[in-house]
């Protein structure tokens, strides 16, 4: 019984010694052991052994790859107040253990001050507009500086990024307005385009629409006068001269236009010369108004000819002088 109860403390010292003789590491992990206070030696993954009572587990390091954030104040060129993520992914170098368990005491806070340093020394030199644009060449700026700083103490920068600008709440506003207001300036400047193209367009068309009038109005007034030639060629052919010919040619017009009024039921009225005398009257006063404008022609002509100008264009020629007649 005496035997029994001395072997069961024995018994419990010995599975405390086994077990702290063996111990596992996780994989992307790595365990610093030290004998006596001093490092021993650095364990990789799987179950490993150490001396029990010397040797113990200081700290285990995870080789995985890290990522930090940190958010960093600072102005700009402009005098803008801005806030900056950074984000920082880093790893421990396996070669590097001992450098990175013993020779920093909070590697986080050592990459967060540098990554202040880098920040306040780059975005200060750029404009609002620039640090949006640029952030890329920040970002670089920061792993350049970190790896260089790091690499001594065992750690590697994988990559860093600037995942978020964030001016003051009154800048963000503003800059929004002007926005707003550059996109409103180049909406109404196509609006007054497309007006223009619309009055332009409109332009070209009466022009064109007023040319093709003309064109027809001239076209019509040609037909006429070949109409009026052929008539006046029958009567003479006739017997009757181009004089009787014309009168009898404004009669007939005189009465077709009457008819043409008689024949309308809502049109207004008008009091048309309708005597015996009225076509040789009109075509008195047409013939008189042809030599009025052929005497003032020959004046002018003379005057220009007296002034020493000469007219190149083709004489108009003379109308038959004005003859009274009836029928």
């Amino acid at each position: 019984m005496g035997w029994f109860i001395l072997s069961v403390p024995l018994l419990l010292i010995l599975v405390v010694l086994l077990f702290s003789t063996f111990f596992i590491v996780k994989q992307q992990t790595v365990a610093v052991v030290e004998r006596l206070g001093k490092f021993s030696k650095d364990y990789g993954p799987g179950l490993n052994v150490k001396i029990p009572v010397i040797d113990r587990v200081a700290g285990r390091v995870s080789l995985r790859i890290q990522q930090l954030d940190v958010i960093v104040e600072t102005k700009t060129k402009d005098d803008v107040f801005v806030h900056l993520k950074i984000s920082v992914q880093f790893l421990v170098q396996r070669d590097h253990v001992y450098n990175a368990f013993y020779k920093l005491q909070n590697p986080h806070e050592q990459i967060t001050a540098f990554i202040f340093d880098v920040v306040r020394a780059e975005v200060p030199k750029m404009i609002l507009d620039d640090v949006f644009v640029k952030k890329e060449e920040i970002a670089l700026a920061i792993q350049r500086e970190l790896k260089d700083a790091m690499l001594n103490y065992g750690y590697d920068i994988i990559k860093a990024l600037v995942t978020d600008i964030d001016p003051d709440a009154k800048v963000k506003v503003a800059m929004n307005r002007i926005n707003a207001a550059e996109r409103e300036k180049v909406a109404a400047e196509y609006e007054a385009e497309a007006d223009r193209i619309k009055i332009v367009a409109k332009a070209r068309a009466e022009a064109e629409s007023k040319r093709l009038q003309g064109q027809g109005i001239a076209d019509q007034r040609r037909e006429i006068a070949r109409g009026l030639e052929e008539s006046v060629d029958v009567l003479n052919n006739v017997g009757i001269n181009s004089q009787e010919a014309s009168a009898l040619i404004v009669v007939t017009q005189h009465y077709d236009t009457l008819q043409s009024i008689g024949e309308a039921t809502q049109s207004n009225l008008i009091l048309l010369p309708n005597s015996p005398q009225a076509g040789s009257n009109m075509l008195n006063d047409m013939i008189a108004s042809f030599v009025a404008s052929n005497k003032i022609g020959e004046e002018m002509k003379k005057a220009n000819e007296a002034k020493g100008i000469t007219n190149k264009k083709n004489k108009p020629k003379n109308p038959p002088p004005p003859t009274d007649f009836d029928y």
